[in-house]
């Protein structure tokens, strides 16, 4: 009777636990296909992937319940009209009030224009234009720090190499290739170097030997490329083919997949890239080792460098939800994002500002890095200069 009544009892406990499971459904908006995909689609995953071991581990507990995580992804294409329209169907359509993703800027802004009038909270990843956060919106965060923030620091490293005659080759319509592009020059000039050239290229180009020719014509001592993967790829790959042997430096964060999808390897050998400190396996904590096989496993491929952006704002955003114990007020819960520390399960290498993950603007802060090709891998070789208080009081007084 009594071993009865004990799994009797068991069964009952076991009853009301299941009750108390509820589901909590977050949007993902991101490009998963056309140019921006290298980006946004491995962001897609990265929430997906948090998702599910979030889900593992019990949830996300508020009060007596536990809510398991459903993701709900639209493709915006890396467009601002499809953006603001994928954002629309997952607030009005699906009900939805925390929606992740984001890697490409133009897409971002879009949102970030009309998010603070809704009943949600917007968590950007890769995106890097430093408007997003100088808006002054209270329910947007942003994981990956303004191109500006790390274009300085390159700067400086690429002068301390002794480089005074550098040629620019970008995406530089896009404002924040342009942006990091400009704080890259004003840390080049410091010790007496200058842009000698910025030539152009459109984001869908694959042929960049005219500029190349042009670039080779004005004796540089260096080249930055700044760009989508693809085509930075094309660029590092025709430089070889046209002889311009001087140094390469980037700002692309794409993974060594995504490379020798168009260039071999030795034609990568040695080519910089200055970027924040993202996911680069032989460089890792312990959290990006796991992350790095665990997504493998998941997906079949090894993650971007960048993807955990949407990986870290997962977990942020439930750190926040178990703070503000809430999932129905997104002001308390957007408020408890502005307060939180960094959490333990993120891959990024976030410095925090006043001992919180995400400064008054809303924006987090990684350290910045030195990524050089060597053998056919990215591999760390030195923290760039990064001043996360200084440029969280400098990105506050700003109001764009």
């Amino acid at each position: 009777m009594r071993l009865t009544a004990l799994t009797a009892a068991f069964a009952m406990t076991a009853g009301a636990a299941l009750a108390e499971e509820k589901t909590l459904d977050i949007g993902v908006s991101d490009a998963l296909t056309g140019g921006g995909a290298v980006y946004g689609l491995p962001q897609a995953n990265a929430v997906q992937l948090a998702a599910k071991e979030i889900n593992a581990s019990g949830g996300i507990k508020v009060g007596d319940d536990n809510y398991m995580l459903n993701v709900i992804a639209y493709d915006d294409k890396a467009n601002p009209t499809e953006a603001s329209n994928a954002v629309r169907k997952l607030i009005d359509r699906d009900g939805v009030k925390y929606i992740l993703g984001f890697c490409c800027s133009g897409a971002t802004g879009a949102v970030a224009s009309f998010i603070e009038n809704e009943d949600a909270v917007m968590l950007v990843g890769n995106a890097a234009e430093r408007s997003i956060t100088t808006r002054e919106i209270p329910n947007l965060t942003r994981t990956r720090p303004p191109a500006d923030y790390t274009g300085a620091a390159a700067g400086t490293f690429v002068a301390e190499k002794g480089h005074k005659r550098v040629a620019v080759l970008g995406a530089l319509d896009v404002g924040f290739y342009a942006s990091y592009v400009d704080a890259f020059e004003k840390e080049l000039q410091k010790t007496g170097g200058e842009i000698v050239s910025r030539e152009a290229f459109g984001l869908k180009d694959r042929d960049m030997s005219p500029q190349l020719t042009k670039i080779r014509g004005q004796n540089p001592d260096a080249i930055l490329v700044v760009g989508y993967v693809e085509p930075a790829a094309f660029i590092y790959r025709q430089a070889v083919e046209l002889g311009i042997d001087v140094p390469r430096y980037g700002f692309t964060s794409g993974s060594e997949e995504q490379f020798t999808r168009v260039a071999t390897s030795e034609q990568m050998e040695g080519v910089w890239d200055l970027r924040p400190t993202e996911l680069t396996l032989l460089s890792a904590s312990d959290n990006g080792k796991a992350y790095h096989e665990n997504y493998t496993k998941e997906f079949g491929i090894a993650p971007s460098p960048s993807s955990p952006y949407a990986y870290d704002q997962t977990y942020a955003l439930k750190d926040a939800i178990e703070a503000a114990g809430t999932v129905e007020d997104t002001a308390a819960v957007a408020e408890a994002l502005r307060e939180i520390a960094v959490s333990d399960e993120v891959v990024m290498q976030y410095l925090p500002v006043d001992g919180k993950m995400f400064d008054e603007n809303g924006q987090a802060y990684t350290s910045n890095g030195a990524f050089q090709w060597q053998s056919g891998n990215w591999v760390f070789v030195q923290d760039l200069p990064s001043d996360a208080a200084a440029y969280s009081a400098f990105l506050s007084t700003l109001d764009d």
